[in-house]
C-alpha cells in the first residue's frame, strides 16, 4: 500500500512543478537502512515457503525489522513527513507484537481477494500475515480496510498503512517542490543577487 502512496505522490509532485532532482538531495541518517530492510522482507517473502527456519523464525524477523526502521524513522524525525509515517508504523508493529509478529487481516475484508487466498491465511502459510478470530488482539488495528475496483489494486490494508501513506506523501512533497523544475528557486536567487550587487 505504501508503494502506491509513493507513486501517487511523484504524479501530484510532478503537476505541482516539482522535480524529481529533489529525491537526489534526500540527506537521512542510516539512509542505507531503508533498502536494507526492504529487501530483507523480499529475501523473506520469497524463502519462507523453500527454508524452514526462516518460515519458522519469519514472525520475529519481521518484528525486528520493525524495529530496525522505527529507529530509522526517529532518528530522521526532523524530516517533514517522517514523524507520521512513524506513526503508521508505529500502529503496524503494535498489532503485530500483540499477535506473535503476524498482521492479522480480516477474512470477510478480504473475500475478494478469492478463495485460495482466505485458505491460505487461515492454514497460516504467509508469513506476515494471519487471519482475525475471537482471540486476535487490537484487531482494528488489523488488516480491515479493502480496497477493490476502481482502486487499480486489490488489497486489503490497515490503520497504519493509512497514516504511513499520509506520511509518504508529506515526505516526497516536501523533497520535489523543494527543488521545482521550472526555476524558480534560482530566479528568486538571481533577483537577491542583483539586488545586492545595485
Amino acid at each position: 500500500m505504501v508503494y502506491d502512496g509513493i507513486v501517487l505522490s511523484l504524479l501530484i509532485g510532478w503537476f505541482r512543478g516539482g522535480s524529481l532532482k529533489g529525491l537526489a538531495h534526500m540527506k537521512l541518517r542510516g539512509g542505507w537502512l531503508f533498502p536494507l530492510l526492504l529487501a530483507l522482507q523480499f529475501v523473506i517473502f520469497f524463502l519462507q515457503e523453500k527454508v524452514a527456519w526462516i518460515a519458522k523464525m519469519s514472525n520475529v524477523i519481521f518484528l525486528l525489522v520493525y524495529i530496525t526502521g522505527l529507529v530509522f524513522l526517529w532518528l530522521n524525525r526532523h524530516q517533514p513527513g517522517l514523524p507520521v509515517i512513524f506513526a503508521g508504523v508505529l500502529l503496524n508493529f503494535i498489532v503485530m507484537a500483540a499477535n506473535g509478529g503476524r498482521m492479522p487481516v480480516s477474512v470477510e475484508a478480504a473475500q475478494f481477494l478469492g478463495r485460495e487466498y482466505i485458505e491460505a491465511l487461515k492454514a497460516g502459510l504467509y508469513a506476515k500475515h494471519q487471519a482475525i478470530t475471537s482471540d486476535t488482539l487490537l484487531p482494528f488495528l488489523g488488516d480491515i480496510i479493502p480496497l477493490s475496483p476502481p482502486y487499480p489494486r486489490q488489497q486489503v490494508i490497515s490503520i497504519g498503512d493509512v497514516v504511513m501513506n499520509v506520511g509518504a506523501f508529506l515526505f516526497i512533497q516536501h523533497l520535489m517542490l523543494s527543488s521545482p523544475r521550472h526555476g524558480k528557486g534560482n530566479a528568486g536567487e538571481e533577483k537577491v543577487t542583483a539586488s545586492v550587487n545595485q
